[in-house]
């Protein structure tokens, strides 16, 4: 016998955020003669990077225990508020992150900024350097962070690898003008994100294993500096348009410390005009992508 309300379960609540969203709200073409109002189950399972047929069983109540990787990407799909998702977090008997842990989750007013920036290619990372969304134009411009295991999608993991487990963000080479000002920049990142968030076991796994497998990590960390991050020019070889460089900029969210990288190209440039076909004609086929 259950003591649950009707309609207040984990399903019927997944279910109830998903109507409230509109299509146009996730960045998602609005089609004419659309019978649901909100997401469909697809669109939802495709925001988060899970299958349908999970997301059915959730609703369903035939599955009643995801995991905390599952919850936050719901959560961030949904575009719930941090009530909400903490609310989301119980439903699902986890704790909800605690004050003095890394928060991954994407306030739903960024979620819209970003979803006006259209195809300019925009990724959002945690305070621990944690890939934890990116647009369209993004995996055009790099390739689709989907082709690399979870863990792995960490940029300080990519700019200081250890041994072998090592899977690139980008899925073609990347050249920086000031390679060594921007590996200070992330390593200053984590030691100002371990004063932030003391508390948060995977930040402190991040930087013991940078630590001890790296030894160019050791030894910038070992100066203990602090820096800001700054604009980077990158060039990206793109195996469909050729060399695209853009500039790098990192803004960052106060409360949480997530990171908004956003690329772009010199209006009126040749780059741009190439950055604007990766989102047309994407990699060549065969591609990891």
């Amino acid at each position: 016998m259950t003591t649950t309300p009707p309609g207040a379960g984990l399903g019927a609540m997944i279910r109830t955020w998903r109507d409230r969203l509109p299509p146009s709200a996730a960045g998602l073409p609005v089609v004419r003669k659309r019978r649901a109002v909100g997401l469909r189950r697809e669109e939802l399972a495709d925001l988060a990077g899970v299958s349908v047929d999970y997301v059915v069983r959730l609703e369903q109540g035939r599955a009643t225990t995801p995991s905390e990787s599952v919850v936050a990407s719901l959560a961030r799909a949904l575009q719930l508020s941090t009530a909400e998702r903490d609310h989301l977090y119980r439903l699902a008997r986890i704790v909800p992150p605690a004050d003095g842990t890394i928060c991954d989750h994407l306030p739903p007013g960024v979620q819209r900024v970003l979803v006006r920036l259209g195809d300019v290619p925009v990724a959002v990372f945690a305070a621990d350097w944690q890939l934890v969304w990116w647009n369209h134009g993004w995996a055009a411009l790099l390739g689709d962070p989907l082709a690399s295991p979870p863990r792995m999608r960490n940029f300080a993991r990519d700019r200081f690898p250890v041994g072998a487990d090592h899977a690139p963000l980008a899925l073609w080479p990347v050249t920086e003008a000031d390679r060594d000002t921007t590996d200070a920049a992330v390593v200053s990142d984590l030691r100002r994100a371990t004063g932030r968030f003391p508390r948060d076991s995977r930040l402190a796994a991040l930087v013991r294993d940078l630590n001890a497998g790296n030894e160019r990590f050791a030894e910038l960390w070992a100066t203990g500096e602090v820096t800001a991050n700054r604009e980077v020019h990158k060039t990206v070889d793109h195996p469909s348009v050729g060399p695209v460089t853009v500039d790098c900029d990192v803004l960052t969210d106060g409360d949480t410390e997530l990171k908004i990288v956003i690329m772009t190209a010199a209006p009126g440039s040749e780059d741009e005009t190439k950055l604007q076909l990766t989102t047309v004609v994407g990699p060549p086929a065969g591609t990891r992508n």
